[in-house]
């Protein structure tokens, strides 16, 4: 299992495991971080940006172009923001820590 350290945006933690090979966006979405994934993960949208802790954010996989440019749309992005639906789990991101945005757009919440 993967430990996934999830940082709210009212600076709650919330812990939390998954297989190696789930989608982030996924396990937030579990975890009950307010993010929406409107696009399901095509990468159509910008609505499951987070950011990564920088001591995590260089060993992703880079993000590509098209991440890039919908992160453009994204608010409150950072230097280490990514979407977190192209973000696999593998066992060299075991206790990864996420900070959910100021800002974000989950209308399933409100």
């Amino acid at each position: 299992m993967v430990d996934v350290l999830f940082v709210n945006i009212d600076g709650s933690r919330v812990s939390a495991q998954a297989e190696p090979g789930s989608r982030l966006l996924e396990v937030a979405q579990n975890a009950g971080m307010p993010l929406e994934g409107t696009c399901e993960g095509q990468m159509a949208c910008s609505t499951c940006h987070v950011i990564i802790s920088p001591d995590w954010f260089d060993k992703l996989i880079p993000a590509s172009d098209d991440e890039e440019d919908m992160l453009d749309l994204a608010a409150g992005v950072t230097r280490t923001s990514r979407l977190s639906c192209q973000i696999e789990l593998t066992d060299a991101l075991d206790g990864i820590a996420v900070r959910i945005p100021g800002v974000v757009r989950d209308m399933q919440i409100g």
